[in-house]
Parts: structure tokens; C-alpha cells; sequence
């Protein structure tokens, strides 16, 4: 099991930048009222979210045979993490996609959103489900796996729905209101003058 956390943490810092990138863009782009160009770089970073998931997944799974061969030559550990590289490639895959789409209701400002679909992926579904296939069903480490990625499938479909339904313009809107009324504090008495800091 450690041998397939240390793996999918390794290879979750691609979209990780990825998510932290689009945060920053987006809520750029918003702020300085271009909700088209938010939209186009949502596009862009998902394009390019999908295409290093398929390649990574692709490597991962070409690769199962070996990669337990970096950790261990015993012949039950390599044989185990060759048995669960797809799991583990399917579970990398979606873990990116949520974390772009995490970046993007980041810099969109959508935290309560990210927190209830987060906490509802999570603890209603994902939990319950590795609790049950793990070790009800007895798939041990592969059901815990297959609970993850039920969570990770559900906040996919959940951001998706919430990106794909996005009004940008009124986006922008609500981001510049935000923009507009942000104090900013200048000097050393506390003296807070509120202006557009843009």
C-alpha cells in the first residue's frame, strides 16, 4: 500500500501544478474582468490535464511489470504492485483531473462548492466504499482503491458539472465586486484605505 501512495504522490505533482497554475489564471483573468479569457484557460489547462493523465496512465500501466522492481526484489511485493498499477493508473488519472478542476473553483472562488463536493466525495462515498470492498467484500488493498477512485470519479462529474455550467461574465462580475471592496491596509497605524487594488 505505501509503495502506491509514494507512487500516486509522484506522479499527482504534475497536475498539481497544473491546478495551482489555473488558480492563479483564473482568478487573474476574473478580476481584471476578461471572463473570456478565464474560460479559454480552463479549456487549455483541462486539454492539457487530460493528455499528461492518459500519458501517465499509459506509462503506468506499461511500466507495472518493472516498477516494483524500484522498491522491492521480493516476488510477492513486485507481483502485488504489477496487480495494482491499473487500479492505480485509473486512480491518477481522475485524482488529476479533480485537482485542475479543484484550481479552477480555487481561483473562481467557489470554496464552498470544492468543500461540500470534497467532503461529500470523500466521507459519504469514497470511505464507505473502500470500508466495504476492502475489507467486508475482503479485495483488501485493491478495495480500498476502487473507494478512492468512486471519490475521485464523483468530484470529476461534480466539478465538471459546476465548470461546464460556469457563467464567466457573471463571474467577473462578482470577482470585480470582490476586487472593489478589498481593503487594503498602508502603513504602520493600522490606517485602511479601501480602493481597487488593480
Amino acid at each position: 500500500m505505501s509503495i502506491c501512495l509514494n507512487t500516486s504522490s509522484l506522479v499527482w505533482m504534475l497536475p498539481f501544478g497544473l491546478s495551482a497554475a489555473i488558480s492563479t489564471r483564473v482568478s487573474n483573468e476574473l478580476g481584471a474582468n476578461q471572463p473570456n479569457a478565464a474560460k479559454l484557460a480552463t479549456r487549455v489547462v483541462m486539454f492539457m490535464a487530460l493528455a499528461q493523465g492518459i500519458l501517465v496512465a499509459a506509462c503506468m500501466i506499461s511500466l507495472r511489470n518493472l516498477w516494483g522492481h524500484v522498491y522491492s526484489n521480493e516476488k510477492d511485493v513486485i507481483s502485488h504492485v504489477a496487480a495494482m498499477m491499473p487500479l492505480l493508473a485509473v486512480a491518477s488519472f481522475l485524482d488529476g483531473i479533480q485537482s485542475v478542476f479543484s484550481g479552477i473553483a480555487r481561483g473562481s472562488g467557489w470554496q464552498k462548492i470544492g468543500t461540500m463536493i470534497n467532503l461529500g466525495s470523500y466521507y459519504i462515498i469514497g470511505v464507505p466504499c473502500a470500508v466495504v470492498l476492502g475489507f467486508v467484500v475482503h479485495l483488501k488493498s485493491k478495495g480500498l482503491w476502487i473507494g478512492v477512485i468512486s471519490a475521485f470519479a464523483l468530484q470529476v462529474l461534480s466539478f465538471l458539472i459546476f465548470t461546464v455550467r460556469t457563467n464567466w461574465e457573471q463571474e467577473a462580475s462578482k470577482a470585480g465586486i470582490r476586487v472593489q471592496t478589498q481593503s487594503v491596509v498602508v502603513g504602520g497605524n493600522n490606517d485602511v484605505i479601501t480602493e481597487s487594488p488593480v
